[in-house]
């Protein structure tokens, strides 16, 4: 007992150190793409079913309050908001206003893949593409506050981009035979790469809209989450979703060193997540969720009102598919500053940050 009463407070003491950094943040701005995983309220009022802007989300969110993110409490994205010293969590594009555009926006959707039609029998989210639309309105506000796209690029190159999708296109889609056909026309070899192919176009979009400091992060152990283990009744990872899941991201860690070599002034970094989600300390439970989960539409997220678990400090996952708040910290930790070599590629966020901000020449 007086072992749990050690681990209990050091997961209390985790989860309540204020990591918001006095002074300027480290980069002037910072772009938020992507699914669920970082989705902060955008979703909430679409015509969709992936949404969290219900209790018990948010329970341990500032004042206990749904905002739209898909976990106990904060996010990775937020996470990472505080680690590069902003005073606040970057807006999703629904509710930016005016100025605070300059400073960021977070335009991630929940059930959103590479693919438009991932996620589509949930209902409305916004792909990957559609983000890039609404960046492009972001870009022109932006241009119109700054008074000319030469001033609004050289803001862009300073900025941290970071995308983190492609979980969708696996959960709602290849591995949806019964909805989707991806699996019967792609072998998963076929598939990952038409995915990366697909990704990197929208990358080589975001470079040539003045992105020049990108984080990509990789996928997760996919074959682990507690909705892979219920749907092949399992208390072990699924081992033909990973292997599928590995070979995406081999891919897009290629991908980084393509961008690189061939895009001048470049510096995108592979973030690692599938091995940082594999050593996940102190956290003991990982095969089941945190929360009461629905067995219908939609299945696998938290039932509405219902209480979550107690210690919610030992749990990995706090619905079928997501993180719990202290995952999400520790993961965001070892993307910001790298505990093992493995954890990214080339380097770890800290020192992409601090690399030399370029200068747009028109």
């Amino acid at each position: 007992m007086a072992c749990y009463g050690k681990i209990f407070a050091t997961i209390f003491l985790v989860l309540n150190l204020k990591t918001f950094v006095e002074g300027a943040p480290q980069v002037p701005c910072y772009f938020i793409f992507g699914d669920s995983l970082f989705d902060n309220g955008n979703n909430n009022d679409l015509h969709t079913t992936a949404k969290a802007n219900y209790p018990p989300y948010g329970v341990d969110f500032q004042d206990g309050r749904p905002t739209g993110r898909f976990t106990n409490g904060r996010n990775t994205a937020d996470f990472l908001a505080e680690l590069l010293g902003f005073d606040h969590y970057i807006p999703p594009f629904v509710s930016a206003e005016d100025s605070e555009i300059l400073k960021g926006v977070n335009y991630a959707s929940g059930s959103a893949g590479i693919r438009n039609d991932s996620g589509s029998h949930l209902g409305d989210r916004i792909y990957l593409g559609s983000q890039m639309e609404n960046h492009q309105v972001t870009i022109s506000r932006i241009t119109n506050l700054l008074g000319n796209t030469t001033s609004a690029k050289k803001h862009l190159n300073k900025c941290l981009f970071i995308v983190g999708i492609g979980s969708n296109d696996y959960i709602n889609n290849y591995l949806l035979p019964e909805i989707y056909s991806s699996s019967n026309l792609y072998t998963p070899s076929q598939y990952a790469t038409a995915l990366i192919d697909q990704y990197s176009q929208h990358l080589r979009t975001l470079y040539e809209d003045g992105a020049r400091k990108v984080a990509l992060f990789g996928l997760g152990q996919i074959g682990c989450i507690p909705a892979e283990l219920q749907k092949h009744n399992t208390s072990r990872c699924v081992g033909s979703t990973n292997n599928a899941i590995q070979q995406f991201n081999s891919k897009l860690k290629s991908l980084v060193d393509d961008l690189n070599t061939n895009l001048p002034d470049a510096k995108f970094i592979y973030i690692n997540m599938y091995n940082i989600s594999s050593i996940i300390d102190p956290l003991s439970v990982f095969t089941r969720p945190c929360c009461k989960v629905l067995e219908t539409m939609p299945e696998g997220q938290c039932v509405p009102g219902e209480t979550p678990c107690l210690f919610r400090g030992i749990y990995l996952f706090y619905d079928n598919f997501h993180p719990t708040e202290i995952a999400n910290r520790i993961a965001t930790n070892r993307a910001y500053n790298a505990l093992l070599p493995s954890d990214a590629y080339p380097m770890d966020i800290h020192h992409l940050i601090r690399k030399n901000n370029v200068v747009y020449d028109d």
